[in-house]
């Protein structure tokens, strides 16, 4: 089952013994820093969780699958995660 956002706060209201409106607007706020930074094509490292970063995706020739009809797809930027090498390890113990 994954973890919701609510779930999120409480574990980490509940953590650092705080209101869950002071969680919640952490967790806002670190949204919108990295939105921020890899908009403006800067890296971002969460440590013990991993890297984000911005990749460009080149142009290519892709098929429809219902008619099987050659279609170009534009490039475009996507966000690409590293995970640490911390957790890494710890998901394969």
């Amino acid at each position: 089952m994954a973890l919701t956002k609510d779930q999120l706060i409480a574990d980490i209201a509940e953590a650092i013994d705080a209101p869950k409106t002071t969680a919640r607007n952490a967790i806002e706020q670190l949204g919108q820093i990295v939105a921020d930074q890899l908009e403006n094509g800067n890296e971002i490292t969460l440590p013990g969780i991993g890297k984000l970063k911005i990749t460009e995706r080149p142009a290519r020739t892709g098929r429809n699958p219902s008619t099987g009809a050659a279609i170009e797809i534009a490039a475009k930027k996507v966000v690409k995660f590293v995970p640490a090498k911390v957790l890494t390890d710890s998901v394969n113990k």
